[in-house]
């Protein structure tokens, strides 16, 4: 299990750090709200322990932005702030899980365990097309066992072809369902996140442009009609 601990505490987050450690469980540590968004946009979490009261975006604006990120990482709140009230907003602003301070490390370690075995029942499975494995869950993608680092974008772009089992998808349909509501319907940004997807994926390409349609993987041998970038 890998966690992020944004505690602003600098004792108080290593001995978090180090007691998990004991129990075998990674924890990244942020002391303000600008290194948690750093960090959640680079890794991936299986839980974020927020306190509330931190410096730069509050653990509140941190909660919400991972809320609003579609990650599902489940959210532990670890804070001072113990009043039912309290507690009611926390969970409002999308925490999983709410534990006061002070509090005991193994207490913290069992909320953790819970918290990741239920997130596992829910797991999506992992999908294998034309070489490609996809794992929606660790968001990891290889490429015939090779690892291929993607942009969020590009990753959510390649699930939804990928589930689309070599099937063509629109690009109309990628912007749906890969961006906002608030995406402009007439912008170049599908053409251009695919490019570079093929990129990313190497030669030989094996997305597909089908011309005035949409785009799809190629599951035949030769990849053929996915060398382009065309759009």
């Amino acid at each position: 299990m890998r966690v992020l601990v944004v505690e602003d505490e600098p004792l108080m987050a290593a001995a978090i750090r180090d007691g998990l450690r004991l129990e075998a469980i990674a924890a990244d540590l942020a002391g303000d709200g600008d290194t948690a968004l750093e960090l959640l946009s680079i890794n991936s979490y299986d839980i974020a322990v927020l306190d509330r009261d931190v410096p730069g975006p509050s653990g509140d604006e941190i909660a919400k932005s991972i809320v609003a990120s579609g990650t599902g990482t489940p959210i532990l709140m670890l804070t001072a702030a113990d009043r039912l009230d309290d507690k009611a907003s926390g969970f409002e602003l999308g925490a999983d899980d709410y534990l006061t301070k002070p509090f005991e490390l193994r207490e913290l370690v069992l909320r953790l365990r819970a918290l990741d075995r239920r997130r596992s029942l829910n797991r999506p499975p992992v999908r294998e097309l034309a070489g490609l494995r996809l794992d929606p869950f660790r968001r990891e993608v290889y490429r015939d066992g090779r690892y291929v680092a993607l942009t969020r974008k590009q990753f959510a772009v390649l699930e939804v072809l990928v589930a689309a089992e070599g099937g063509v998808v629109s690009a109309e349909e990628l912007l749906e369902r890969a961006w906002d509501e608030n995406a402009d319907p007439f912008t170049n940004a599908v053409r251009i996140t695919v490019s570079a997807l093929r990129k990313r994926l190497g030669e030989p390409w094996i997305i597909s442009t089908v011309l005035g349609v949409g785009y799809r993987i190629d599951t035949t041998s030769d990849s053929e009609g996915g060398s382009g970038d065309r759009g």
